[in-house]
């Protein structure tokens, strides 16, 4: 059962990490930057919500919100290639919350200043009439917001371990950082105004990109064996969703969601563990690992000697026995 158990875990992993393959990783050399913690810490709740698998669910989840946007959902749909290269455009999405998250400071500001390069440019009218811009600080709270919302949403649901309402403020606090270096503007101070902040929004409404982009997300293009996964985790996101938000973009709700979607979550846990780029940034900041993380996979980039996953030292500590 050990072996079976360990292949089965192996094959998990691989085609997860195949998803966001497509492009460099952004903290390949982040261990050049010893004892540099970056916008948040060990010591963060940052670290734990997005290093655990949640963060999936909470993913997709923020693209659903986000295309409930009218100037956003058509920006995207005119200006991103998500269509000819969805998976490019997942590994830039994924690359850019682990540099800013887990990266040292260098990587977080590198990370901020590609994304803000890469909205110059995004600028039209949507299908309304409205002009959008993706750098006008109103748009990129809504798509900063919304994604804190999301992965905070999804971690209540589905994470490891309970989150009190001081620790959800305490996250939604840490996530304003990103968003005033994206020049963001509103950002909510806790995670009740932030969640009445997006159910509210006065701007939302159903449009032509929200029904392009929803339709994508409902059957993206994975491979055979991820696709079955991705439909458990797309109706975990749904369960998640503020009930206006659901209606806009037209994606009802359905009894069991979110029994399966915890379910989903308990089987990705099992086959990955916690976040190996958390792994790494504990690495470069010389922490231990906190108590409950369970580093199954090794990093991208190469840990000390004595650090790997299964070794003695302080990070193997953090590390479960394999069945």
């Amino acid at each position: 059962m050990s072996g079976l158990s360990a292949r089965l875990r192996h094959r998990v992993a691989a085609g997860t990490g195949s998803l966001f393959s497509h492009g460099d990783y952004p903290l390949a050399g982040t261990l050049a930057y010893r004892g540099d913690p970056g916008l948040f810490g060990p010591g963060s709740m940052t670290w734990p919500v997005v290093g655990d698998v949640a963060v999936f669910v909470g993913g997709i989840r923020a693209l659903l919100v986000q295309a409930a946007h009218p100037e956003v959902a058509a920006g995207v749909a005119e200006h991103s290639r998500y269509r000819q290269d969805p998976l490019g455009r997942l590994t830039r999405t994924a690359a850019y919350v682990t540099a800013t998250s887990f990266g040292a400071m260098p990587e977080v500001e590198h990370a901020v200043a590609l994304v803000r390069r890469r909205h110059r440019p995004v600028t039209g009218r949507s299908g309304r009439g409205r002009p959008y811009d993706a750098s006008d600080p109103a748009l990129s709270a809504w798509v900063h917001n919304s994604l804190t919302d999301s992965f905070l949403a999804a971690y209540r649901a589905y994470g490891a371990r309970p989150c009190p309402a001081g620790d959800a403020d305490r996250y939604v606090r840490e996530q304003a950082r990103v968003g005033a270096l994206l020049g963001a503007d509103p950002l909510p101070a806790t995670a009740g105004s932030l969640t009445a902040w997006i159910a509210g929004h006065p701007d939302l409404a159903p449009s032509p990109g929200a029904r392009e982009a929803i339709g994508f997300l409902r059957r993206p293009p994975l491979p055979a064996p991820v696709r079955a996964a991705y439909g458990w985790l797309f109706r975990a996101a749904v369960a998640t969703l503020p009930g206006r938000i659901r209606d806009i973009i037209g994606v009802p709700g359905r009894p069991g969601d979110e029994p399966a979607g915890r379910l989903a979550a308990a089987a990705l846990r099992w086959s990955l563990g916690s976040s190996p780029d958390w792994q790494l940034a504990l690495a470069r900041t010389g922490s231990p690992p906190p108590p409950g993380a369970r580093f199954r996979q090794p990093p991208p980039a190469t840990l000390p000697p004595g650090l790997e996953p299964g070794r003695s030292g302080f990070l193997g500590e953090g590390r479960e026995p394999v069945e």
